[in-house]
């Protein structure tokens, strides 16, 4: 590890996500109703809508119901009526009518033959319809509530009926009487039969009699002998003290929805909580629970040797913690409000609690089950305890922070009961007055010595454990500090507050060293990974923030929650996070920085193999191929040059349009696109006009408009076009005036030429020819010898290459002389004195001159 060069991270990709998935409503559902007046049927394995179709109720549809055979639906609305649909064909087969108010519940008879139908409704009532000829024949009276749950024996000769008026039911259908009314002594939700099959003597069933089992209100399964109406068995939750519920309030224990799972011998059963609890037969015993709902998401650890679950606190009295191979889920029950933080030992299977209860509890999965048990509790606070800290290098103590401004410090007995056992009892050791409002957060640095306290009152606090005197406070923040975080590596300190800053101090002079400023509003947890040096934060924006704290920069920002993130914690392995959000939603976060330079890499070399094996089909001139790599690459400019050696061959245009239209039409859209931007250069606009010619003159405007955004990209080629177009035809008219000066300043710079060679032939002032006279018309005579026709020539390639190079300047004062006037406004007088002379040599030759041929081009 000494040799391994750290690496900053630089992103994280969410690998896990654990969020609602259930929100009420029976336990299976395949056809679901809304408010719109629809029904879905649902592919649950490929997880879409495989169906829908109008449910003809005029209002919403408050209960439904599959017959044995999973072709029949029964539809009950909250009008009084209900339908009956042929799954199969999607069409209407009854309409039944007659029940008053809301019908809440629909249940087929389960022999097919017989054909008919119950319901019950707002008055309490259970009818029975005959489905052949759509009429009720029979109205069972013995409920005064809502009956919620119907039960048929095997032979469907008895029916059980249950109800919230205590009671259940149990009717003889040939007699259409009550056989017996048996009290449960609580609001019953669900029934079902318990199989004749097996061997239940454990729930102490000895008998063939039948047998039922009941969820309500409080929680718990029973099972019921039919004849004598007594309860032989109950199954009770574990660890699972009485609420002491105000008023009306419900048990959030309470199961809804009670279904027998006969394939598997399970019974499946709803809480009010929205939880999904497995139970298994014979014995009762839960084997699943999953959480469809979390409600608010307070705080989260990892938990494990192996980081291989994670403890959650939501804004409920119970402890949830997650395996996150599985996303099974033990539901922890002991704390009798809402539990505020939980906190973990150090590469170890314990964690500590504390919530409103003004209570700290001591929580010890077991390495083998993987069960967690309370292990002990403590309490003493006056108010609610909102923070909670464990000893990192050994199990030895606790520090919990209150609303009550205290801290505490717990000492742990040397050896904790086992499972099954009563809870030890927590004493705390030292109780000190801390701050002036509410500590928000508190932390143990790694080597059990030294104490940090966040508080409302602005300031943290550092501590000595050892009498808990105090060493320093810091202040500087403008609002509460919500966490704090002892660097793994430095003295220093981390502090994360409502004003959206997080701070690092130093703990030796407790002065602010370094401040991060990015989140818009309180930031509510931070931590440190890299060994130190960077930071995570989270924020009531519900942003995640990546920070680097040598260069104060914020690496990368996460979004993937709708609400504050108040949940922040790091695996031991450095490698994952997990965030917790008012959104009810739990984010496992997965280190990907090693992946993502490992696949930027291997994309890289990629490249350059695919650049090689263009260059190679350029040399081989697979023009075709070559631009469909450079295409694949998205790489303009090598595209261009693949455009630039196709034009610069003999038959150039002619290859390019060969190869253009070869290419497929997802290419063509893609050369397209390119030109727009090579059409932005002078350079590479001949190209880019190539280009589109070639696609303007073979496709029609029908498959044009095929290519997508065509029409994006025809109008950004117009403004450049125009300005190219512009800009040459000035040039054309430049070139041509230079053409007509070049004819005259030739013909000057001959005259001067040959004065110029008469001074250095002995200053000869006899007049010489400029033009050589053939008296032969038609016939070009020899007037000059080759040599100094080719010194001629040379001189004029020279001149010719100087004057190509001038630019627009040299063309605007050039034509500023042809108006007569140079470029300052004076009259232009060289041009005038070369005119006569040239006027003068032309009217006055030597004899009349059939031909006259100069010694200028």
């Amino acid at each position: 590890m000494a040799g391994k060069t750290l690496r900053f991270k630089t992103n994280y990709s969410v690998s896990n996500r654990i969020e609602p998935f259930y929100k009420g409503g029976k336990v299976q559902m395949l056809v679901s109703a809304s408010r719109a007046l629809l029904l879905r049927q649902w592919d649950w394995k490929q997880q879409k809508c495989s169906r829908s179709w109008r449910a003809i109720h005029n209002v919403p549809v408050a209960s439904m119901n599959f017959d044995c055979t999973s072709t029949l639906l029964a539809t009950g609305g909250c009008d009084g009526t209900i339908k009956l649909w042929d799954v199969i064909k999607q069409y209407c087969t009854h309409n039944l009518k007659g029940s008053p108010g809301v019908v809440h519940l629909v249940e087929f008879h389960p022999d097919i033959s017989k054909l008919q139908l119950f319901s019950s409704s707002a008055d309490c009532k259970i009818r029975i319809w005959d489905l052949r000829t759509s009429k009720c024949i029979c109205v069972l009276e013995s409920h005064y509530s809502v009956v919620t749950s119907l039960a048929f024996s095997p032979d469907g000769q008895t029916l059980i009926s249950s109800g919230r008026d205590n009671i259940c039911s149990v009717w003889d259908l040939e007699s259409k009487v009550v056989k017996r009314t048996i009290p449960v002594y609580e609001a019953v939700e669900g029934v079902v039969l318990l199989p004749q099959e097996g061997d239940f003597s454990e729930m102490g069933v000895n008998s063939d009699v039948l047998h039922f089992i009941t969820a309500g209100s409080k929680g718990v399964l029973r099972v019921w002998d039919s004849s004598s109406g007594r309860c032989v068995f109950t199954q009770t939750l574990q660890d699972a003290p009485p609420l002491i519920l105000e008023g009306g309030d419900l048990d959030p224990r309470s199961l809804v929805q009670i279904l027998a799972l006969p394939q598997s011998s399970r019974l499946a059963t709803v809480t009010t909580e929205h939880n999904i609890l497995l139970y298994q037969t014979p014995t009762l015993h839960v084997k699943q629970q999953f959480v469809g709902y979390n409600d608010e998401v307070l705080d989260v650890k990892f938990l494990g040797k192996e980081d291989t679950h994670i403890v959650v606190a939501t804004n409920s009295s119970q402890l949830k913690v997650f395996e996150l191979a599985t996303n099974s889920c033990q539901i922890l029950y002991g704390h009798t409000d809402t539990i505020l933080s939980v906190d973990v030992f150090h590469k170890a299977s314990m964690f500590a609690s504390c919530g409103k209860d003004k209570s700290l509890r001591l929580w010890k999965m077991d390495g083998t089950s993987g069960r967690v048990h309370c292990v002990a509790q403590g309490s003493g606070h006056s108010n609610a305890l909102g923070c909670i800290a464990c000893s990192r290098l050994k199990k030895v103590f606790l520090v919990s922070g209150s609303q009550d401004c205290t801290l505490k410090v717990w000492d742990l007995p040397e050896t904790l009961p086992n499972e099954g056992c009563e809870p030890a009892v927590l004493t705390a050791r030292i109780t000190e007055k801390a701050h002036e409002k509410d500590v928000n957060s508190v932390t143990v640095s790694p080597n059990d010595k030294l104490l940090a306290s966040g508080s409302q009152d602005r300031t943290a606090k550092l501590w000595d454990l050892a009498d808990m005197s105090l060493l320093g406070v810091f202040r500087g923040h403008t609002r509460g500090v919500w966490s704090l975080q002892f660097s793994p590596v430095d003295q220093v300190l981390a502090t994360a507050s409502a004003d959206g800053m997080v701070k690092i101090w130093g703990l030796q002079d407790f002065s602010c060293l370094k401040t991060f400023e990015g989140h818009d509003a309180s930031v509510l947890k931070i931590i440190f990974v890299s060994r130190g040096t960077q930071l995570v934060s989270s924020g009531s924006d519900g942003l995640v923030k990546l920070w680097t704290i040598k260069t104060n920069e914020c690496v990368k920002t996460f979004d993937a929650h709708q609400d504050k993130v108040w949940a922040l914690h790091g695996s031991i392995r450095d490698e994952l996070i997990v965030t917790g959000s008012a959104d009810s939603t739990i984010t496992l976060w997965q280190d990907v920085t090693e992946t993502e330079q490992a696949e930027e890499q291997a994309k890289q070399e990629e490249q350059v193999l695919k650049q090689q094996e263009l260059w190679n089909l350029l040399h081989e001139k697979q023009y075709l191929k070559a631009l469909g790599i450079a295409i694949s690459l998205d790489q303009p400019h090598t595209a261009l040059c693949v455009i630039k050696e196709i034009r610069q061959q003999e038959d150039g245009m002619q290859e390019l349009e060969k190869t253009l239209l070869k290419l497929r039409l997802d290419q063509k859209e893609s050369v397209l696109r390119y030109c727009v931007v090579w059409n932005t250069n002078s350079r590479c606009c001949l190209d880019a006009q190539a280009v589109v010619k070639v696609l303007l003159t073979h496709l029609s405007p029908e498959e044009m408009l095929q290519l997508q955004g065509a029409r994006t990209h025809i109008q950004a080629l117009l403004p450049y076009t125009e300005r190219h177009m512009q800009r040459i035809s000035r040039l054309l008219q430049s070139s041509m005036f230079l053409d007509y000066m070049w004819q005259k300043m030739r013909i000057t710079g001959a005259q001067d030429r040959v004065t110029l060679d008469d001074e250095d032939n002995e200053m000869d002032t006899s007049p010489q020819l400029i033009f050589e006279i053939d008296k032969a018309p038609m016939q070009i005579p020899d007037v000059e010898a080759p040599e100094q026709n080719m010194e001629e020539d040379e001189e004029f390639a020279a001149d010719l290459e100087q004057c190509a190079e001038e630019d627009e300047s040299v063309s605007t004062g050039k034509t500023a002389r042809v108006n007569g006037k140079n470029p300052s406004g004076d009259e232009a007088s060289d041009d005038s004195e070369d005119e006569d002379q040239i006027s003068q040599v032309s009217t006055n030759p030597p004899a009349p001159v059939p031909c006259v041929t100069a010694a200028v081009r």
